[in-house]
């Protein structure tokens, strides 16, 4: 069974709707595809896309405690979620979950990483980019 998430020029290409970003973040896992589903459309359409817990989630979707922190917590790292503590002022000192920019920040970041790589400065940058294979 595959696992790994793959962000493929074809795969990313291909994504209309958030089944198909479920499926591109867990790959072969329909139990965590839907439970990110449940995850993401519930924080979307909350009040101000805030949540106190996500407790309620596993209730309502008959998903078991144990695979919504599964997926909770690679929704987290991957910087989809983000939680708020309750000594943040933004969010009234309430503690709870959100949608986190980070993800979004990263890809857009990588993007012109790979573009400023691309580019040829000067014969500086020549050098340093062929000096790299030396400490590979």
């Amino acid at each position: 069974m595959r696992t790994k998430i793959e962000f493929g020029f074809n795969k990313v290409s291909r994504i209309d709707d958030l089944a198909d970003l479920a499926k591109l973040f867990f790959p072969q896992n329909k139990r965590h595809q839907k439970v990110f589903l449940a995850i993401f459309i519930e924080l979307k359409y909350a009040d101000s896309q805030f949540f106190p817990s996500l407790n309620w989630i596993c209730e309502k979707h008959c998903i078991s405690r144990r695979l919504l922190e599964i997926v909770r917590s690679k929704m987290r790292s991957l910087g989809l979620i983000d939680h708020v503590s309750r000594f943040n002022s933004k969010y009234g000192y309430r503690e709870g979950w959100i949608f986190s920019n980070r993800f979004e920040k990263s890809v857009s970041n990588l993007d012109k990483s790979i573009s400023l790589f691309k580019a040829k400065t000067d014969s500086k940058q020549k050098m340093k980019d062929r000096d790299l294979f030396k400490y590979l």
